[in-house]
């Protein structure tokens, strides 16, 4: 019977305390799994299922295989193994073809439980010692006379557990909670969906999901719940853009005006790409509206983003409109502020440098110059988005390196404008369907053509037994006035891991190419030591930089020409290709090598795709089927991709119609002020982001 709770209470808002059995200490190992309300316990999905549909005659039963049993106990005893002292509960059974046992430790009071003539369902694994049928650790449940056991004959959830927690346990708690609780689970997607979609309630949804009849079922429900995680996150980013579009003015920015015309024309030396032509017309097309831009520009390493970013910045500046670029380092911000500013210099423009090192006194120089509109550019680093920093008038926003920031982040930066067109950049490129979900307030471009005159990297994985070849590989290109990187993963040696640091091998490489001058760069160093590393690079001070990491974003040096990366199997995929597109990027052809071994077959595959590829969206796609979406570009703190049902990779057509669906709707109700239910529940699965933006 359902239960009559206060009109103004929502019910599955309550502790997960309410649940019989469930005290302080259970209620404290299920926050671990994230479940702290009624509502948690039901969004509890399972990790997989166990089929026990099917009861087996254990005369029929095949060693090392799960069965499902139906037995009586005709005796139990207890015993302590010799070995390892632990309590063994023995329970002889019988299904009447003939006797078995079943095994479990560290059990215990299971002979309170277990006593003979009772009938019990039991669910393990099953093995022969000395002729003798046993099941080891079978899950189980006590047939009552009157019926047969919750799990037996059915598909039974197994979920994500903690320890303290075991699957029986939270099994019942489950049950316990859909069958009072469900109930009070409120539809928030509006009917018309459902029915072109196809999809079944969320209540016979949840039921189904938990506990699936089969697979026609299993999948039905899944598609429900995996709809509504891409249809809530594509709703919230369809409001969002039609409100930017229907209430921001942004400024009207000059296209083809006489700074951005000269930039082009006289301090380029090169001819532009036909991508970046594209790239830069689409741009066009926004900024010269006074609808605010939201653009993803993609480009892989070398592709040239940096150009197209300083020609749009200086469409602001012929507008009459400041411009602010922020990017994730130190190293970085200097790096773009020392070739901007030499770029702004020809142009009789000024450029500004913020990052949290400025002494007070350059801060304060800094803060004055952006407020009264002197600086027509300002580079910078997360200082930009500090309090003490204002514009006078911002009229466009560049993020390099977008993965490193938060979406927060960049509406703070942007707040610092009066609605400014927005760019962000990225050099790993997204595969679609993670462009579609995350990115889906943004138009996106692409520069898929580099330069002329750039050959394919050769990469190429080899074995530590082969050091001394490549060394000898390294020399030679050396002594032709190349330079290279030899990459570690780690700063200092470590007991627990087996990887080599970097300061152990510049000790060994100091001592290797002793007729060589080496360098040493790494994340522990201040900043003006990083930066001292880099530029002696840069200027060609030494043939070869030993680094961490540190080095996987914007350094850029033409003349540099192989990289080492050391136990390569412990960064990810795009990690790989980044560090990889630190060589090659001038007229001489670039080598990466592999270095170690690939001890899981996760580490295979990525050198593989490696070695095979030099495309980008290729190794974007790979690394997404092999970590996620949410560890991909950096997202899961964001809580974008958190799906518990979703899966990117496999959801792509379902994906394609919720965004449908959240478009249709968001034309129709631009407020959501006709689907209350839906409203509210978009605030709460998004929250902070959307929440001015659904405020009418």
């Amino acid at each position: 019977m359902k239960k009559v709770y206060p009109p103004e209470e929502n019910v599955l808002d309550r502790s997960i305390r309410f649940l019989k059995g469930v005290g302080p200490k259970r209620a404290a190992l299920l926050i671990k799994l994230g479940v702290k309300t009624i509502e948690d316990l039901l969004f509890l999905f399972p990790r997989r299922y166990e089929d026990r549909r099917h009861i087996t005659p254990m005369s029929s039963i095949e060693p090392d295989t799960f069965a499902t049993l139906l037995v009586r106990v005709v005796g139990v005893e207890k015993r302590t193994t010799r070995k390892r002292n632990l309590e063994l509960t023995i329970a002889t059974i019988t299904d009447g073809s003939q006797i078995a046992q079943a095994l479990w430790f560290n059990r215990k009071r299971l002979e309170n439980i277990l006593l003979p003539g009772t009938v019990v369902a039991l669910y393990g694994k099953a093995r022969k010692s000395f002729g003798l049928l046993q099941v080891i650790n079978p899950e189980f449940e006590i047939v009552e006379a009157e019926g047969s056991p919750e799990e037996v004959g059915k598909i039974v959830p197994v979920y994500p557990l903690t320890e303290g927690l075991n699957q029986r346990w939270l099994r019942l708690l489950v049950r316990q909670a859909l069958m009072e609780y469900l109930p009070y689970v409120e539809e928030f997607m509006p009917p018309e969906i459902l029915a072109r979609n196809g999809l079944p309630s969320l209540k016979d949804a949840l039921l189904g999901y938990h506990y699936p009849d089969d697979e026609r079922c299993w999948k039905l429900c899944r598609k429900r719940l995996a709809f509504d995680e891409l249809f809530l996150l594509q709703l919230g980013l369809a409001v969002k853009k039609t409100q930017l579009k229907n209430e921001a003015k942004a400024p009207r920015l000059s296209w083809h005006g006489p700074l951005q015309r000269d930039f082009i024309e006289r301090c380029l030396n090169f001819e532009l790409t036909g991508a970046q032509r594209k790239v830069l017309q689409e741009i066009a097309d926004d900024v010269t509206k006074d609808v605010p831009m939201n653009r993803l520009l993609q480009g892989d390493v070398g592709s040239g983003k940096t150009v197209i970013a300083v020609a749009a910045m200086l469409a602001s500046a012929d507008a009459g409109f400041q411009s602010a670029l922020m990017v994730p380092t130190e190293v970085l911000a200097k790096q773009h502020y020392s070739k901007i500013s030499a770029w702004l210099d020809e142009l009789n423009l000024k450029a500004t440098l913020l990052t949290s090192s400025l002494t007070p006194q350059e801060r304060q120089k800094a803060y004055d110059d952006i407020k009264m509109g002197k600086s027509n550019i300002v580079i910078g680093t997360h200082a930009l988005i500090q309090e003490g920093v204002e514009f006078q008038r911002l009229g466009l926003v560049v993020i390099d390196e977008q993965h490193r920031f938060g979406v927060l982040q960049r509406l703070t930066l942007a707040d610092k404008g009066k609605c400014p067109h927005v760019l962000v950049m990225t050099a790993t490129p997204i595969p679609r369907t993670l462009a579609l979900t995350v990115y889906g307030d943004l138009s996106v471009s692409v520069i898929d053509e580099l330069p002329p005159g750039r050959s394919p990297i050769k990469t190429q994985w080899i074995r530590k037994s082969r050091l001394h070849d490549l060394y000898q590989f390294i020399k030679d290109r050396l002594s032709l006035g190349e330079q290279a990187y030899w990459v570690c993963p780690l700063i200092d040696e470590s007991e627990s891991l087996d990887a080599t640091s970097v300061l152990e091998r510049y000790e060994s490489l100091c001592e290797e190419f002793s007729g060589f001058k080496v360098g040493l760069l790494h994340g522990r160093l201040d900043v003006a030591g990083k930066y001292e590393a880099y530029e002696a690079f840069v200027r060609h001070e030494m043939d070869l930089l030993v680094a961490t990491s540190v080095i996987e974003v914007g350094v850029d040096v033409p003349s540099a020409s192989i990289i080492v990366i050391e136990d390569a199997y412990r960064f990810g995929l795009s990690q790989l290709h980044q560090l990889r597109g630190r060589v090659g990027r001038g007229s001489i052809k670039g080598f990466c090598f592999l270095l170690g071994e690939a001890p899981t077959p996760e580490a295979k595959r990525r050198f593989k795709v490696l070695c095979s590829t030099n495309d980008g969206f290729v190794i974007a796609e790979e690394d997404l089927k092999l970590r996620g979406p949410g560890a991909f570009c950096g997202v899961r703190q964001h809580g974008i991709t958190d799906f518990k049902v979703a899966d990117l990779v496999k959801d792509v057509e379902l994906l394609q119609k919720a965004r449908v669906e959240a478009q249709k709707l968001v034309s129709a109700d631009p407020m959501l002020s006709k689907n209350p239910l839906l409203k509210r529940k978009l605030l709460i699965t998004l929250g902070e982001a959307l929440s001015l933006a659904l405020t009418a």
